[in-house]
């Protein structure tokens, strides 16, 4: 599931990463992905902002501003009556 378009706030400074794989691994929605033992933004739309990958990175090579896309993703779950990843 896509959230909105172009408006997720996160960024992976490839040149930090150490290929752990850890964001992955914490991610719930398979933002992110690894190439060559670096994580690149495998689909940044389906990005909720949760942070969590952000959190867990050890060399602090991922940035996530937190907002629309979790917000987004509570609201309509709220209209659908269903529960929401959004940490």
């Amino acid at each position: 599931m896509e959230y909105i378009r172009n408006v997720a706030k996160i960024e992976i400074n490839s040149d930090k990463c150490t290929g752990c794989g850890l964001c992955i691994n914490v991610c719930p929605h398979g933002v992110i992905s690894m190439d060559d033992k670096v994580a690149f933004l495998a689909n940044k739309d389906r990005c909720i902002e949760c942070g969590a990958c952000d959190n867990n990175c050890p060399v602090d090579a991922i940035e996530v501003e937190t907002g629309v896309g979790c917000a987004y993703a509570i609201i309509k779950s709220w209209f659908n009556s269903s529960k929401t990843n959004c940490c």
